[in-house]
């Protein structure tokens, strides 16, 4: 078969299992030129008000109904597997259903809650959805790719294992993007750093995943189907990846930019990543992490210790024996704040957003001193340069099989060219000089944490996202990066494009050019607090003394 044809029947296949009463009836289906469904649920009549009770109850609260018998495992799973079911429909999120499965676990777990009297784990009955590259037996995971569709995986991914073990449901799979780099870089060493990569969830398989809150606007990448699906209201807790295939630097960060809700990159060994699908299998010079996402912090850290609390090290070989921490935070914090990462300037909303937040911190008390980007460009080339090492072999190897194309976001991987064992060798030293660089500065300036924003956008029209490397360069340097709303929402009247803007660079001039106030007015803007390597339940922590800060500024504390 072609891959045209196999992308066609694998579609067909998910449309397929969706229950017919879970079918949006077509006098109720928003029309195309409704851009925000985020509404639908509430407004169309289609939910009940209990389905809807049981939606916008947060995650820690849903466990303790759980836990207590006054919900049943049965009864929450139905509803996010319809939500779900009505999510895919409007914004192309899903890239698996599980229902089924789901359901025949929901009426195990309280068949076993009915004879013991007692939850089976702390996810007892919580339906979890997960990106695509977990490893699910029996289950695809495409990454996108037609020469991986009817190729169900044999093992569960560690985090899989352990989430199942925890008592979770897992009833869907979240779409993903197939490649995003937009330009190849220059070999090495560069003066001109150009777009990276383009930070959408689009492939050949299921097409493109949209924006709930504006269905013109990307929901990003590359965990934009989990993004898509918590915004909407499909799932209370998701699981993303951040460099995984498609290796893209931000791939939790900006799709919860994109949307408006929570997430933590957390450093590499705090969560279980072992047997997780990728397309550039054994690349290691950025380690690949998985984390949450959700709409508040308290679920992303509720899933952080979770997770942890479980000894995920006994299953997971890189995983570090490092249980979840208490924080006890010191008064005021230190914070340096990057402006801008002297390659490109945040567009108007996002300027705005933090420039407010500072304020705000300052007037709650707590120092603020500019932090400067000084490494932030060569981290940044070695990252793309690490991307196509491979000569885009890996890419290759699940292209072929189907003579499916390179899709034009894939365009770096192939045109690049390999490299050799010495000349990688040289750039794992660059990288480790690069880091010493960083944290001797962090040091001598005596710092907690950087705040910066997570992208230049609050989001962007679908094919115009061009640049991840405020979130990239944390990935290169593995610190911990929370992505958060700072309650700050883009307007067209405040957030006028720049008159006479003095670009950074070729690409700056770009993206200040593609910006449109109109048309992202009304979206939530998101930005980033980076902690201390390994230090990620601080990182969690001085994101909920932030929060706070701009509640009580706001006076809605």
């Amino acid at each position: 078969m072609s891959w045209e044809s196999i992308a066609a029947k694998k579609r067909q296949a998910l449309k397929d299992a969706i229950p017919a009463e879970w079918i949006i009836p077509a006098e109720i289906f928003p029309p195309e030129d409704q851009l925000d469904v985020t509404g639908f649920p509430k407004e169309s009549g289609f939910f009940t008000d209990r389905e809807l009770e049981i939606t916008s109850t947060p995650a820690q609260a849903i466990l303790k109904y759980l836990s207590s018998g006054q919900w049943t495992v049965e009864e929450v799973t139905r509803t996010f597997c319809k939500t779900a079911a009505v999510a895919q429909q409007l914004t192309n999120c899903l890239s698996e259903i599980l229902f089924d499965r789901a359901m025949a676990q929901a009426k195990e777990l309280d068949a076993y809650y009915k004879e013991t009297g007692k939850t089976k784990g702390p996810f007892h009955g919580l339906p979890i959805s997960i990106k695509d590259n977990f490893n699910l037996i029996g289950v695809d995971a495409t990454v996108g790719f037609a020469s991986l569709v009817d190729d169900p995986a044999i093992y569960n991914s560690t985090l899989v294992d352990l989430l199942l073990g925890a008592g979770a449901v897992l009833y869907c799979k979240t779409n993903v993007p197939t490649g995003m780099l937009a330009k190849a870089p220059e070999r090495l060493v560069t003066d001109k750093y150009l777009a990276m990569m383009i930070a959408e969830s689009v492939n050949n398989v299921f097409g493109r995943t949209v924006n709930p809150r504006n269905r013109k606007l990307t929901s990003g990448g590359s965990s934009g189907g989990e993004s898509s699906l918590i915004a909407f209201g499909g799932s209370r807790i998701g699981v993303g990846t951040d460099i995984d295939f498609p290796y893209l630097g931000g791939s939790l960060r900006i799709p919860a930019a994109c949307t408006g809700i929570f997430t933590i990159r957390p450093s590499f060994g705090r969560f279980p990543n072992f047997q997780t699908r990728s397309g550039l299998a054994g690349q290691e010079a950025v380690h690949s992490v998985n984390g949450p996402m959700a709409k508040t912090l308290e679920e992303i850290t509720l899933w952080a210790s979770t997770v942890v609390g479980q000894q995920p090290w006994l299953i997971d070989p890189k995983c570090l024996p490092i249980p979840w921490r208490q924080v006890e935070m010191k008064k005021p914090l230190k914070i340096g704040v990057l402006h801008h990462d002297g390659l490109v300037t945040p567009t108007p909303p996002v300027a705005r957003a933090l420039s407010e937040t500072v304020q705000k911190l300052k007037n709650a008390g707590h120092e603020v001193v500019t932090w400067a980007p000084r490494e932030h460009k060569e981290l940044l080339t070695l990252l793309s340069t690490f991307f196509v090492a491979d000569g885009g072999k890996s890419v290759r190897k699940l292209l072929e099989p189907t003579g499916e194309p390179f899709r034009p976001e894939m365009k770096a991987y192939e045109e690049s060219s390999e490299l050799g064992v010495h000349e990688m060798w040289q750039l794992h030293l660059k990288r480790n000089a690069l880091c010493k660089s960083y944290l001797d500065r962090w040091n001598e300036t005596g710092i907690d944490a950087v705040l910066c924003p997570a992208t230049p956008y609050s989001t962007v029209e679908h094919g115009k996202f061009a640049y991840v490397g405020y979130t990239g360069v944390f990935n290169v340097l593995d610190y911990p990066a929370v992505s958060f709303p700072c309650g700050v929402k883009a307007d067209k009247e405040l957030d006028k494009a720049y008159v006479n803007h003095q670009a950074l660079s070729d690409l700056d001039a770009q993206i200040q050019n593609d910006y449109s106030a109109e048309t992202v007015h009304g979206m939530p803007v998101n930005l980033q607090l980076v902690g201390r390597r390994l230090e990620d339940e601080s990182a969690l922590a001085m994101t909920d003394v932030i929060l706070k800060a701009v509640a009580a500024m706001n006076g809605t504390v």
